[in-house]
C-alpha cells in the first residue's frame, strides 16, 4: 500500500487532519489500534472553542453540532460561594460551545464513511520506520497478517502513550512536565444542569466545576486527593461536597440523581519539543497535555492539525518545504500560550497542598481583581474562547 500521509491515531487530531487533507485533495490513511466503538465511547472534553466550531462548519461536519450543541456567551467564577460572570461574547465577540468529544468523534467518523476516507481500525502493533529518510513507512498487523504502508510523511496523532513520540530520539527530544498533586473526581448524571453556563468554583475546601453535556445531562467535578478511590465517593457524599463548594446560590439549581459514570482524572501539564523529526510530525496529546481547567486539550489538537494540513498543502501545491519546516515552532508558540493559561487558571481555582492563609488571600485578591476589571476579564475571555491560529 502507498499513500501521501500516514496518520497514526483516529482521535480528534487524526480524524480532523484526515478531513482537512481530503478537502485539499491529499491522500491519507488513518491507522487506529482500537475499534471505532472504543474511540467514540471515550468520555473526554466537552467545551469547543469558537475556532473549532467554525472549522467543523467549514468541513461540513457541524450540522448536528449546530442543532444540539449549547452555545455559551459567558462563563462564571464563584469565590467561596459568591459567583460573578465573565461575558465572553461582549468582551471578545466570540463564545464557546458545549458539545462532548464523543459527539465530535461520531460526526468525524460518520463523515469519514460518507466521504470514503481510509480508516483502519484495530491495527495492532503500529510502528513508524525510517522517519529520518525520504522514504518512511508504517507497519502494523491486522488479523495476524503483517501490513505495510509506504508514504511521504507520517502524522503521529496517537497520544502521549502512543508509539509516535518515542520515535524522536532522547538527544533531540526535550520534555517539560508538571504533575499536579490532586485529581478531578467527575460524575455524569441524567439530570438538568445547575446553570445554563459553566461555573468554576474556588472554595476553601477545593475546586468544583458545574458543567453539562446537554439540557438533560450534567457533568460535575470536585477536586480530590490523588489517592482517593471511587468507593470513597458514594453519590450522596459527592452531591453534598459539590453543593458546599459551589455555594448556596449555585447549589440551589443542582438536581441530584444517580451517577452513571464516575472517574478520577489526574492533572498534568506536559510539552515535548520539537513536534517534528525528519518526516514524522506530532500533533495533539502526542506532543502536549494540559490540565482540563482551561478546556484546551481537544482544541489544541485541532489547531495543531490545521497548521499541519496547511503545511502539507503548501508542500504538495507549491513544492515548498517552508510550511513543514516551520510547523513545530509555529505550533509550539500557540501550545505554550494555552499551557500558560491552563496552568494559571488551575492555580487560580484550586487549593494546593500546603496552601496557607497568605496564598489563600492572594487567590481571593486576584479573583476580586478579575471581578472588578474589564481588562482582566478580557484577558481571561480571550484565552478561554481560544487565541487565533497565526
Amino acid at each position: 500500500m502507498r499513500t501521501q500521509i500516514a496518520v497514526i491515531g483516529a482521535g480528534p487530531a487524526g480524524m480532523v487532519l484526515a478531513h482537512l487533507l481530503h478537502r485539499a485533495g491529499i491522500e491519507a490513511v488513518v491507522l487506529e489500534r482500537r475499534s471505532r466503538d472504543y474511540v467514540e465511547g471515550r468520555v473526554r472534553a466537552g467545551v469547543l472553542e469558537q475556532g473549532t466550531v467554525d472549522l467543523l462548519d467549514r468541513l461540513g461536519l457541524a450540522a448536528r453540532l449546530r442543532r444540539e450543541g449549547l452555545p455559551h456567551a459567558g462563563t462564571n467564577l464563584a469565590v467561596d460561594g459568591e459567583p460573578f460572570r465573565i461575558d465572553m461574547q461582549a468582551l471578545t465577540g466570540r463564545c464557546i460551545t458545549v458539545y462532548g468529544q464523543q459527539e465530535v468523534m461520531r460526526d468525524l467518523f460518520d463523515g469519514a464513511e460518507e466521504r470514503g476516507l481510509s480508516v483502519v481500525f484495530e491495527a495492532e502493533d503500529v510502528r513508524p520506520h525510517d522517519v529520518e529518510t525520504e522514504r518512511p513507512y508504517v507497519t502494523w498487523r491486522r488479523n495476524g497478517v503483517e501490513q505495510r504502508l509506504d508514504c511521504d510523511f507520517i502524522a503521529g496523532c496517537d497520544g502521549s502513550h502512543g508509539v509516535s513520540p518515542g520515535c524522536i530520539p532522547d538527544g533531540v527530544r526535550r520534555e517539560f512536565e508538571r504533575v499536579y498533586p490532586f485529581g478531578w473526581l467527575g460524575v455524569l448524571a441524567e439530570v438538568p444542569p445547575a446553570h445554563h453556563e459553566l461555573i468554576y468554583a474556588n472554595h476553601e475546601r477545593g475546586f468544583a466545576l458545574a458543567s453539562m453535556r446537554s439540557p438533560h445531562r450534567s457533568r460535575y467535578y470536585v477536586q480530590c486527593p490523588l489517592d482517593d478511590r471511587l468507593e470513597d465517593w458514594p453519590d450522596e457524599r459527592f452531591w453534598d461536597e459539590l453543593c458546599l463548594r459551589l455555594g448556596p446560590l449555585a447549589a440551589a439549581g443542582v438536581v441530584r440523581g444517580p451517577s452513571f459514570e464516575k472517574s478520577i482524572a489526574p492533572l498534568r501539564s506536559f510539552v515535548a519539543e520539537p513536534m517534528r523529526h525528519g518526516r514524522l510530525f506530532l500533533a495533539g496529546d502526542a506532543a502536549h497535555i494540559v490540565p482540563p481547567t482551561g478546556a484546551k486539550g481537544l482544541n489544541l489538537a485541532v489547531s495543531d492539525v490545521v497548521m499541519l494540513a496547511e503545511a502539507f498543502g503548501e508542500y504538495y501545491g507549491e513544492r515548498s518545504s517552508a510550511g513543514i519546516d516551520a510547523y513545530s515552532a509555529r505550533a509550539l508558540a500557540r501550545v505554550w500560550k494555552a499551557e500558560r493559561f491552563s496552568w494559571w487558571f488551575t492555580g487560580l481555582t484550586h487549593r494546593f497542598p500546603g496552601t496557607g492563609p497568605l496564598e489563600r488571600r492572594l487567590q481571593r485578591a486576584e479573583l476580586d481583581y478579575i471581578r472588578g476589571s474589564r481588562a482582566a476579564q478580557t484577558v481571561l475571555a480571550e484565552n478561554y474562547v481560544g487565541l487565533p491560529i497565526v
